[in-house]
């Protein structure tokens, strides 16, 4: 279940690659991203599928005494590894079997582009980023489990999640997509040779930065935002 969960974020991301890469106007950018991002949540809710950053509301039933910490912590160390694998996965099918070959290979560079800005961010900055976001798709669970018919639950999860992208904040399973797609797409020629003419500082993009860099501040961002920053909320919502 954490491999489609990963799968469907990340199939969220391709979708607004694959939009926006053309454009150039940055609001529109968030714009197109936000409308059209929040669809993978959307089928990871309907599906009953596992979402890392989603079951941190775990913290609600442990603290209720509901559930263990032990089980909570086996649950979003299962989910988190199913989550990469489903992610990177994805990763490898677009950048290797000719996705990316849209306008002339422009969205292989865009991938890379894309991946080399995550990673050149700051610790405290997709620290925080990541808390704002978790916050925002918690909030998108909690009012998708409030609702009673399938439109309510779509609508409920679909508009925080699409003003977590509209802001640009930081998901670590969206991450697991993002950046080892522009990882990826820098081992293909075609795609390398673009991002260096376009002055692309590819230096940022070893995996060690993707990992230590990005991954790891947002990851434990979203615990925040999902753990700490929703428990009040999501525990008066639910209960």
């Amino acid at each position: 279940l954490g491999i489609f969960g990963g799968l469907f974020i990340g199939l969220g991301g391709a979708v607004t690659s694959t939009v926006s890469h053309s454009l150039t106007n940055v609001g529109l950018i968030r714009l197109v991203s936000g409308l059209l991002f929040p669809f993978g949540l959307i089928t990871i809710i309907m599906t009953g599928t596992e979402l890392f950053t989603g079951n941190c509301l775990i913290s609600i039933a442990v603290l209720e005494r509901k559930a263990t910490i032990g089980g909570m912590l086996k649950n979003l160390v299962a989910v988190y590894i199913g989550n990469f694998a489903g992610s990177v996965l994805l990763a490898v099918g677009y950048a290797f079997f000719g996705q990316m070959n849209y306008s002339a290979g422009a969205l292989g560079e865009y991938a890379i582009k894309l991946a080399a800005l995550k990673c050149s961010m700051s610790f405290w900055n997709a620290f925080v980023s990541g808390i704002f976001c978790n916050v925002l798709v918690c909030a998108g669970v909690v009012l998708s489990l409030c609702a009673k018919d399938v439109a309510g639950r779509a609508v409920g999860a679909y508009v925080p999640v699409a003003m977590f992208v509209l802001c640009g904040f930081e998901h670590c399973v969206a991450n697991m997509f993002f950046i080892p797609a522009g990882l990826f797409a820098l081992t293909v020629p075609k795609y390398a040779a673009l991002a260096l003419e376009a002055g692309i500082d590819t230096g940022v993009l070893p995996w060690g930065n993707f990992l230590v860099k990005n991954l790891l501040p947002v990851t434990l961002g979203n615990i925040v935002g999902g753990v700490l920053a929703l428990n009040g909320i999501g525990g008066f919502t639910l209960g």
